[in-house]
C-alpha cells in the first residue's frame, strides 16, 4: 500500500497534515472546480471562522440539507475545530420528517443545497430554534461570500476529541428518527479502522464520492480521502451519467449499494466495461444478492472487490470482506458473509435471552466493542441505554453466527427493520403513517425480497368495515408523508394480523412465505 496514514487525534488533523504534506495536490473535484489540499484546508479553516462569527460554538449544533457537495465536508470540518456538532440530514425527507430532525438537533444555521430550498421553504416556519439559512450553489449562493468573510481560524482550546462531530440520524424504532452523535475521536477511529488491506496509491487513485453524505457511507467515505492522501471526486447523488463521468475522469475506488451494481448490469456490457477501469469496488449497507455479485466479479476480473458491514451507530464500517475471500474457491459460501471485524473492534454473539456467549457456530445478537461506537442517541438517554451497555459492548440488534475462521454471517433482524436499496427503514415509522389512513384498522410493515433492491416494503394492511381501498390508494398516502423509500411498494389485504397470545403480531410468519427459499430473512 504506497500510502501513509497521518497521526490524527482530532478528525480535521488529516486534511490539515496533507495540506502541509503535499500543499498542491488534488483534494476535491467537483463539476469544475478542484481544490488543492491546501485550498481545501484554508476553505474549513474559513468556515470555522464564519460559524465563530455567527456565534457557533462547543456544544452547539448547524445542520445541512444539501445533496453531496464539498460544502458538506467544509462545514463539518469547521465546526470540528470549534468543537460544534453538523447535522448531515436526509434530503429524500419528506412532510414533518424534514422539521422534526432540524429542531430535534438543535441546529442554529441551517445551510441549504439551492436545488433543494424550496423543500426547506415548507416547513421554514416550523424551525424553532434555526437563526439563519445559508443558500449553497446555484445563482442563489450565500455560502462563497460568507465562507470568504470568515477569519481563518484554528482549534479552539477548549476542543476535545471527544466532542461531537457529526449527527446522524437513523430511522426510529418509536416511529421517529433518532440522532446517532459520533465524536471526532470515533470518526478518527473508524477512518483508520476501516481501511482494511484495500490498495491505495497516493497522489494518483481518486475515490468515487457517490453515496448520499447523509448516510456514513457518503460522508465516511468522503472523509477517507485525506487519511490516504487521495483525491475525491463528488458528484451531487447516484447517477449512472455521474459514475460514468467520474470512472472516465480517472475514478479508481468506488463505494455504492448493490442495487446499483444491478442497475450497471441491466446496462448491459458497454458499461460494465467502463466500470472495469476501477482498481477496487466497496459495497455495502444491503445484501449482495449472489447472482448479482458473481455477474459483477465476472465483469470486473482486475477489480478488487470488498464487501461492508456497518451501521451509524459505528461510524459506518465494522467488518470487511475482502477481495482474497470473495475469490476463495475452497469457501465458496463466504461470499454471502459479512466477513471479519476491522481492527480495533470486539465481537460477541450472544444469546439474547441469557445474554451469555452463544455457542460456537450458533447463532445470536451480534455485539461489538469499538471506540469508533456513538456516545449515544441525541437526547434520547433510554434509547441509548438499549444500545449500549455499562461495559462499552454495542447491541446491532442484528442476529448472526460465527464460522471457525471468525467470519461472520447474518441470518436476520432483532430490530425491526427493512434495507432496501442500502436504506434503512423501520416499519413503525411507516405503520405510524398508515394507521392515519381512515380506512386502516391495523396494519403490519414488512420486508420483502427484491432482485434489484435487495428487499423492498410491504405492508400487511387490515381494513375497518365497509372502509376498504385500492392498495394504490395506501402506497401514495405513504408517499406523500414519507420519503419516497419508505413508502410500501405493495400491499397485502388480510382480514386480521396473526399474534401470539400476548397480542404481539407475528412478523416472522408475515415474511415467512416470500423468504423461504432463501437461507436468511434479511
Amino acid at each position: 500500500m504506497a500510502f501513509t496514514v497521518p497521526d490524527a487525534t482530532f478528525l480535521p488533523d488529516f486534511l490539515q497534515f496533507r495540506a502541509t504534506d503535499t500543499p498542491d495536490g488534488r483534494c476535491w473535484i467537483f463539476g469544475e472546480r478542484t481544490w488543492t489540499w491546501s485550498q481545501a484546508w484554508e476553505s474549513v479553516r474559513r468556515t470555522a471562522g464564519a460559524l465563530a462569527a455567527d456565534g457557533v460554538g462547543r456544544g452547539d449544533n448547524v445542520a445541512i440539507l444539501t445533496k453531496n457537495d464539498p460544502a458538506v465536508l467544509q462545514v463539518l470540518l469547521g465546526g470540528c475545530q470549534l468543537g460544534a456538532a453538523t447535522t448531515v440530514v436526509n434530503w429524500r425527507l419528506a412532510g414533518d420528517e424534514l422539521d422534526y430532525v432540524i429542531n430535534d438537533c438543535g441546529a442554529e444555521i441551517v445551510f441549504v443545497g439551492h436545488q433543494l430550498l424550496s423543500q426547506l421553504d415548507v416547513v421554514r416556519d416550523r424551525l424553532t430554534g434555526v437563526r439563519r439559512i445559508v443558500v449553497v450553489g446555484g445563482d442563489a449562493d450565500e455560502f462563497e461570500a460568507w465562507q470568504a468573510a470568515g477569519t481563518p481560524t484554528d482549534r479552539r482550546d477548549d476542543v476535545e476529541p471527544g466532542d461531537v462531530s457529526v449527527v446522524m440520524y437513523s430511522s426510529g424504532t418509536t416511529g421517529r428518527p433518532k440522532g446517532v452523535q459520533l465524536s471526532q475521536s470515533a470518526m478518527v477511529h473508524h477512518s483508520v479502522n476501516g481501511l482494511g488491506d484495500a490498495r491505495y496509491d497516493a497522489g494518483e487513485d481518486m475515490l468515487l464520492v457517490a453515496m448520499p453524505m447523509f448516510h456514513v457511507g457518503g460522508t465516511s467515505y468522503a472523509l477517507l480521502g485525506p487519511v490516504v492522501g487521495i483525491a475525491a471526486y463528488i458528484v451531487p447523488e447516484v447517477d449512472g451519467q455521474l459514475l460514468a463521468a467520474g470512472v472516465l475522469a480517472g475514478a479508481t475506488h468506488v463505494f455504492l449499494v448493490p442495487a446499483v451494481v444491478a442497475a450497471l448490469i441491466q446496462a448491459g456490457p458497454q458499461v460494465m466495461g467502463l466500470f472495469s477501469r476501477l482498481k477496487s469496488f466497496g459495497y455495502g449497507a444491503a445484501p449482495m444478492p449472489l447472482p448479482v455479485l458473481r455477474a459483477a466479479m465476472e465483469a470486473w476480473p482486475d477489480t478488487e472487490f470488498q464487501q461492508v458491514y456497518g451501521m451509524t451507530e459505528m461510524g459506518g464500517v465494522i467488518t470487511v470482506l475482502n477481495d482474497a475471500a470473495h475469490r476463495d474457491t475452497a469457501h465458496p459460501e463466504r461470499l454471502v458473509s459479512a466477513g471479519r471485524p476491522v481492527r480495533n473492534a470486539e465481537m460477541r454473539i450472544v444469546d439474547p435471552g441469557t445474554l451469555d456467549d452463544a455457542a460456537p457456530g450458533e447463532s445470536g445478537e451480534i455485539w461489538f466493542r469499538t471506540p469508533q461506537a456513538t456516545i449515544g442517541y441525541l437526547g434520547k438517554p433510554e434509547a441509548t441505554a438499549e444500545l449500549l451497555t455499562d461495559d462499552g459492548w454495542l447491541r446491532t440488534g442484528d442476529v448472526g453466527r460465527v464460522d471457525d475462521e471468525g467470519f461472520l454471517f447474518i441470518e436476520d433482524r432483532i430490530k425491526d427493520m427493512i434495507i432496501t436499496g442500502g436504506e434503512n427503514v423501520y416499519s413503525p415509522e411507516v405503520e405510524r403513517v398508515l394507521s392515519e389512513h381512515p380506512a386502516v384498522a391495523e396494519v403490519a410493515i414488512i420486508g420483502v425480497p427484491d432482485d434489484r433492491w435487495g428487499e423492498t416494503v410491504k405492508a400487511v394492511v387490515a381494513f375497518r368495515p365497509g372502509e376498504a381501498v385500492e392498495p394504490a390508494e395506501l402506497i401514495a398516502y405513504a408517499a406523500e408523508r414519507l420519503a419516497r423509500y419508505k413508502a410500501p411498494t405493495s400491499v397485502d389485504v388480510v382480514g386480521e394480523l396473526p399474534r401470539n397470545p400476548s397480542g404481539k403480531i407475528l412478523k416472522r410468519d408475515l415474511r415467512k412465505p416470500y423468504w423461504s427459499d432463501s437461507d436468511r430473512q434479511i
